[in-house]
């Protein structure tokens, strides 16, 4: 059972917190994220309040723009529901919902596990895929001045968790160190359904973007 009223509060704080943010982990991120976690979250057995405020507030403080460091977003998030009296045992989901959603490379595993974190990794995930997935990697690429594409530098797709949050590689890379690989990271059927189709259109996009940069077309 969802609490409405409480949702509509997160939401009112995560706008205010996120009016400045970087275009691709904004307000507006959120709020698709939020989307696909109740559209996945239908199709589950799973606690809908759980799952929309880990939506809601899982990069409240992306560790990305802190420095790198992964405990303000857990500990504002906290701090947020305290001070709306919210159940110890929502807010411990919540926060390690946060704390296990991060891709890190690809190379860790998750110290946590619930239908709930596997809902919201989905959607989170859904939002770095498809032609959105693909709007949000060159604006965070110009956001950090990375290149569009550099054929002497090869993608690294074994990286460990401190090498891809200190990579800097060109943008076309991230393609072949996450985006591409998140099809078959996905943990519902739903979420999985939603990836293929996503997965299509990145594959056409890189297709047209060598043969742009070849000028064959």
């Amino acid at each position: 059972m969802t609490n409405p009223d409480l949702i509509n509060k997160t939401i009112l704080f995560v706008k205010e917190e996120l009016k400045n943010a970087e275009g691709g982990h904004d307000w507006f991120h959120i709020e698709r994220v939020f989307k696909n976690t109740v559209l996945i979250a239908s199709t589950e057995t799973c606690d809908s309040t759980v799952a929309q405020l880990g939506a809601l507030l899982h990069d409240i403080a992306d560790s990305k723009f802190h420095d790198g460091d992964e405990t303000v977003g857990p500990r504002v998030a906290r701090k947020f529901l305290e001070s709306e009296h919210v159940e110890e045992e929502i807010i411990a989901h919540v926060v390690q919902i946060i704390e296990n959603i991060s891709y890190k490379g690809g190379n860790v595993e998750r110290k946590f596990s619930s239908i709930e974190l596997d809902v919201v990794q989905d959607a989170d995930r859904l939002d770095a895929i498809g032609a959105i997935g693909i709007a949000r990697a060159f604006n965070y690429g110009g956001f950090k001045n990375r290149a569009l594409y550099n054929p002497e530098i090869a993608p690294n797709t074994s990286m460990t968790k401190e090498e891809y949050k200190k990579n800097n590689a060109p943008t076309i890379n991230h393609f072949y160190e996450k985006l591409l690989l998140l099809k078959d990271k996905m943990n519902t059927e739903t979420g999985k359904k939603i990836a293929q189709e996503r997965h299509q259109y990145m594959e056409g996009f890189l297709a047209q973007f060598y043969a742009e940069w070849e000028g064959e077309k």
